[in-house]
């Protein structure tokens, strides 16, 4: 373990950040690690507990908890505090295909099943986790997996985000000859287009891609798999197709007024914003998406959070984030004990930097729109508003949240986006590869298996498991991959 006693003796320490008001002056990530010696100490908190939650990855109350990459926690973490970098790289590189993707997005179910957790703080698993990827690079530790030996075989992965990334680079290191499709111009898929470049520097995806193009695996942008390039064509040409095209079909919110100009599904927006950036070298900021407008995010997950910081950065008059669940505890209910993940109110940087610039927390909670208000040229210009309420549907049982009546509102919104999650795959690309697809229309298959109903397609990611995190999407492709080597070799070592 770190030190017996350390987590008595040293306080839970995490990068420092710059302050609200000077970080939105430009897109660039904002987080300063802490020194080497100072992550040594955070490594000397953990405990090498006899039952390690951090890395168990097992469903609590319908819930994860821990890794789901089964990340040898307690070891790297030891070997963080004793200064062993290198080894702590490699012990890493066991479970984990991208750790400089994870330690910068993930929500860290590692730290929420920390046993330290129980009265104090949990170990920074995560930075340390960061600290350990980026001395590796600096040291240049991170070299190419280069086979030495090719199998013949070809696989192609239709997507290139984290799951299909996961996959491909797993399969290339087997021997394989993979190919990845893209249909956007740069690869990276979600990584790239889907999470802001301060939460991601889009130069961090750029280092693994160029990473894996010199192991071997092969990048095909610009190319729409089910339009472009027949799923014939490809099953013809290739010996396994892995499916990882993400949960890319929004939800709507089918209201009057929908049709206006002005509302956008925020991953669009998203992505919109990041090309523009990327485009032009970041020498061009679009700010005309946003300066001087009421924005309107309807819904408050992550990425709805992101929309806040990134139209915050764009200049954007005022922000109302609409959450139509009532606002989480700031601590653990009593159904809700550790170590199941903990659903507690969690103010994130975007709503961090709106109470900075507006002075108040852009979250309403309870609250959804009823229809958007269009002015004379057709943009949208306002929005109705209604609060909430949980009910008890007499017939079925459930509760549900219905309108609160005479609660209605206008407010002003002349800029909408809409981050109310996911309803699974895209119909053009499933109907493509007629493969099967379950009730939320996410790619079916044997529970705890990859390969779809049509012999040698398989499926991974959020195409297969539904809206998710970016570590349960690199664990889905890293799994795939085995399954398919196992298909094509009759057996598999990865």
């Amino acid at each position: 373990m770190g030190k017996p006693t350390g987590f008595l003796e040293y306080q839970r320490e995490t990068a420092k950040v710059l302050p609200p008001k000077v970080r939105i002056a430009d897109f660039n990530e904002f987080r300063v690690p802490l020194s080497r010696e100072k992550q040594k100490i955070q490594g000397a908190r953990c405990m090498a507990c006899g039952v390690p939650f951090c890395q168990s990855g097992m469903m609590i109350g319908g819930m994860a908890s821990g890794c789901p990459l089964h990340n040898l926690v307690p070891e790297t973490n030891d070997l963080v505090y004793t200064g062993n970098w290198k080894q702590a790289y490699l012990r890493l590189s066991k479970t984990h295909s991208f750790p400089e993707f994870t330690s910068r997005v993930c929500p860290a179910l590692c730290e929420a099943a920390c046993t330290c957790n129980l009265d104090s703080e949990p170990v920074a698993t995560k930075e340390n986790e960061r600290a350990i990827i980026e001395t590796a690079f600096e040291n240049g530790w991170v070299q190419p997996q280069i086979p030495k030996v090719r199998t013949g075989k070809k696989v192609a992965v239709v997507g290139s985000g984290p799951s299909g990334l996961a996959a491909a680079q797993q399969l290339n290191r087997r021997g394989h000859s993979v190919t990845v499709f893209e249909r956007s111009d740069r690869i990276g898929g979600l990584l790239r287009y889907g999470i802001p470049n301060m939460k991601l520097d889009k130069s961090i995806v750029d280092r693994r891609v160029g990473l894996m193009e010199k192991e071997g695996v092969t990048f095909v942008t610009n190319t729409n798999v089910g339009v472009d390039v027949t799923a014939k064509d490809l099953l013809k040409d290739f010996d396994r197709v892995i499916l990882a095209c993400g949960a890319s079909n929004p939800r709507d919110i089918k209201v009057p007024g929908r049709d206006a100009n002005g509302i956008y599904f925020a991953v669009d927006f998203l992505g919109r914003v990041t090309k523009e950036l990327l485009d032009t070298d970041f020498e061009k900021v679009p700010y005309d998406l946003a300066k001087g407008k009421d924005v309107l995010v309807i819904g408050g997950g992550d990425t709805g959070n992101d929309c806040v910081g990134t139209v915050i950065r764009l200049g954007a008059k005022s922000v109302t984030q609409l959450e139509m669940m009532p606002k989480p505890p700031v601590e653990r209910a009593a159904n809700n004990p550790w170590p199941q993940w903990p659903k507690v109110l969690k103010t994130d940087y975007g709503q961090e930097e709106a109470i900075a610039v507006f002075g108040h927390d852009p979250r309403v909670y309870q609250t959804t729109v009823t229809e958007f208000i269009k002015d004379k040229k057709g943009n949208v210009s306002k929005a109705k508003i209604v609060k909430l309420k949980s009910e008890k549907d007499p017939k079925t049982g459930r509760m549900n949240m219905v309108p609160v009546e005479g609660s209605e509102e206008v407010i002003e919104a002349q800029l909408v986006l809409i981050a109310a999650g996911f309803l699974g795959s895209e119909k053009y690309v499933t109907d493509a590869f007629q493969v099967a697809v379950n009730g939320r229309t996410n790619v079916d298959t044997e529970n705890g298996k990859y390969e779809t109903n049509v012999p040698g397609v398989f499926t991974a990611g959020d195409m297969h498991r539904g809206q998710s995190l970016v570590v349960w999407a690199i664990r889905e492709g890293r799994e795939a991959a085995k399954a398919v080597d196992e298909s094509l070799m009759g057996y598999s070592n990865l």
